[in-house]
């Protein structure tokens, strides 16, 4: 699903697009996209895509869907947690 919404991008959409890799502790790696004027993460995973919802806190920002936790806090610490794992700190690759 990402990946084709990835594709469809015109070039001026893809130029003010993020995109992050990250590399976490226990050797998950994956991949997540931001785009201008969308609260959303777009996150590929495991072999998948899924889009997270943001979830403001008060200790950082959380994004959340389809299993998958992502978590940015206000120190600079990102972990992500996914459906029967435990949750790990990740760092960009």
């Amino acid at each position: 699903m990402v990946a084709g919404t990835f594709a469809s991008l015109s070039p001026i959409a893809a130029q003010t697009t993020t995109f992050q890799n990250y590399q976490c502790a226990d050797d998950t790696h994956f991949i997540v996209a931001f785009y201008p004027h969308d609260p959303s993460a777009y996150l590929q995973i495991d072999g998948g895509s899924v889009i997270l919802r943001k979830r403001p806190t008060l200790s950082g920002t959380r994004y959340s869907g389809g299993g998958v936790v992502l978590k940015y806090s206000r120190s600079g610490a990102i972990s992500v947690k996914r459906r029967g794992l435990r949750e790990t700190a990740c760092e960009p690759s």
